[in-house]
């Protein structure tokens, strides 16, 4: 139970007494002290006083000369790209995905090519033996790699065994869920056991210079099993995501202290492992022909990198008195409903009576606000039956005032549209030309509808 603690202030000199007495210490007048309440003072608080007793470090500037971080190629470009440019000495880097969506396949072939280039590298597996891992090794066309082996899944043994001699310049633990630690009551997998063997990697990696990369477990909603503390303990968050059914992964940054987020690397699943794609735009592009209604094509954007896609609506009338349906795939139906009403509100378009199905081709999901414009000219096409043209793309943030918003980064998505053939852009006033692309500026969406409807 917390005391309270007394104290007696001198009204004339105002010095502190612990105890009353008739006259002050310090001013020598007499009746003065007057009791006043002080401080609730715990046992621990009485016994440690963290304000002394430590060690003083040295403060520097921001303007303190420092070098680059040194990165090493993991020899698949686009996971450098992912990363910012490679692996960086003395990092953990995270990376998680569902079962099954390649996360192993990946770390295993950029081990065994880094292995290749003369690097250090040891591949420590707690879900998998030794001999399953060579297999796969060999099903890649990896099996005369040196990369380091073992099936582990105790921390203490583990950084015995590192510990001793040269440290190996990569780390990959596959995974952390599977990994025991000793100082720590609980099964592998608890939140405890994570987070402590998480922390002593992560030591190890910053002591030593060795790039760590832990393989974590994730929930059925996406989100990374375990604590919450692991994305904040380590430098570098890793998001392997696609659908199984579906040949494409795209790898995302999440969170890189040593680079940009949202970076993607994109990556295609074959027989002999994953294979990069240099240009992701052409994967999300289907062969549109000048009649084609309901489709438009809009240049999404992640990180720095421009990525076309196609956005394909289709609106179906019902019969008075049925309840319409909105299917959304790959974008947020948050978002739909909003563009339908700003749709209705503004330009005199009813879809009240119409089943909407949006849907972005590919297996993409679109993020960027600057697709408002390319789904509203994809359902205004849809609904009127009139094809957007086949050589144009679309792109602009959409108000509830029926204002086409300007977007960032313009001038990237234009790049990128005019290197793949496209000859115009339906895009936000000030919009500037780009590659000799044609632009149609539209300042509302009631002009961008009034412009489709008279093709």
């Amino acid at each position: 139970m917390a005391k309270p603690q007394k104290r007696y202030v001198c009204q004339a000199c105002g010095s502190v007494a612990t105890r009353w007495q008739g006259q002050c210490a310090d001013c020598g007048e007499w009746n003065t002290l007057v009791e006043e309440a002080g401080a609730t003072v715990t046992p621990f608080q009485a016994k440690h006083n963290l304000q002394g007793g430590g060690r003083t470090f040295q403060l520097v500037g921001l303007d303190a000369e420092i070098a680059l971080p040194e990165r090493m190629g993991s020899g698949i470009a686009e996971l450098d790209r992912a990363l910012g440019g490679g692996f960086v000495e003395g990092s953990a880097t995270l990376i998680g995905g569902d079962p099954g969506i390649g996360k192993s396949t990946l770390l295993l072939q950029a081990a065994a090519r880094m292995a290749l280039a003369g690097a250090s590298v040891a591949y420590v597996s707690g879900e998998e033996a030794a001999d399953q891992v060579r297999l796969r090794a060999r099903r890649l066309g990896l099996g005369n790699a040196p990369v380091q082996l073992a099936a582990a899944t105790s921390t203490r043994d583990i950084l015995t065994t590192l510990g001793q001699g040269t440290p190996p310049a990569l780390l990959v633990i596959d995974s952390i869920q599977t990994m025991h630690s000793d100082l720590i009551e609980g099964a592998p997998g608890t939140v405890s056991q994570v987070r402590a063997s998480a922390q002593e990697l992560i030591r190890f990696a910053k002591e030593r210079g060795t790039a760590v990369v832990l393989v974590g477990h994730v929930t059925k909603d996406g989100s990374i099993a375990g604590p919450r503390v692991l994305e904040h303990m380590v430098d570098t968050v890793l998001s392997f995501e696609g659908e199984r059914s579906h040949q494409y992964r795209i790898l995302r940054a999440i969170k890189n202290r040593f680079g940009g987020t949202d970076e993607i690397g994109v990556f295609a699943m074959e027989t002999s492992g994953l294979s990069e794609v240099a240009n992701p735009s052409a994967l999300f592009l289907t062969h549109r022909d000048e009649g084609m209604t309901g489709a438009t094509v809009f240049p999404a954007l992640e990180g720095t990198r421009p990525v076309l896609v196609e956005v394909q609506a289709l609106v179906v009338r019902l019969a008075s008195g049925a309840t319409p349906r909105r299917a959304v795939v790959g974008w947020d139906s948050g978002r739909l409903a909003m563009i339908l009403a700003v749709l209705e509100a503004r330009c005199g378009l009813s879809f009240s009576t119409c089943e909407v199905y949006l849907n972005i081709a590919g297996g993409y999901r679109v993020q960027d606000p600057a697709a408002d414009l390319a789904v509203a000219s994809a359902l205004v096409s849809a609904l009127a039956e009139r094809a957007v043209p086949a050589d144009a793309i679309v792109f602009g943030e959409i108000a509830l005032s029926g204002e086409v918003r300007p977007v960032a980064h313009a001038a990237l998505r234009l790049k990128e549209a005019a290197k793949l053939g496209f000859a115009r852009a339906l895009a936000p006033v000030a919009t500037a030309g780009e590659g000799g692309m044609t632009i149609d500026s539209f300042k509302t969406l009631g002009s961008l509808t009034d412009h489709l409807l008279m093709r």
